[in-house]
C-alpha cells in the first residue's frame, strides 16, 4: 500500500505546478512528507527506503544507453529533493 501511495503521489506531483513548487520550497525531507500528507498521501521516510530499487529497471537501463535518460534523472531529482539516500 506504501508503494501504491508514493507513486500515486509521484504522479500527482508531475501534473501539479502548485505541488511542483511547494516541494521545490520544502526545506528537508519533514516538508515534504508534509506536503505529501496535505495532498492526501500516506508517505513516511520508510516508505521511500523501501522504494527504491537497488538496480536501474530496464527501462531506465534502455534510456540511459539510448541517451534519453528522462525518468533516471527524474527519479534522481526527486530524491534530493527530499534529502533521501538514492540506493
Amino acid at each position: 500500500m506504501a508503494e501504491e501511495q508514493l507513486k500515486a503521489f509521484i504522479e500527482k506531483v508531475q501534473g501539479d505546478d502548485s505541488l511542483q513548487e511547494k516541494l521545490k520550497a520544502a526545506a528537508d525531507s519533514e516538508a515534504v512528507f508534509a506536503i505529501a500528507n496535505e495532498a492526501g498521501f500516506s508517505i513516511s521516510a520508510d516508505d521511500l527506503k523501501k522504494a527504491q530499487p537497488t538496480e536501474l529497471s530496464e527501462e531506465e537501463l534502455k534510456g540511459v544507453a539510448g541517451g534519453n535518460p528522462s525518468s533516471y534523472w527524474k527519479r534522481i531529482e526527486f530524491y534530493k529533493r527530499i534529502d533521501a539516500p538514492l540506493y
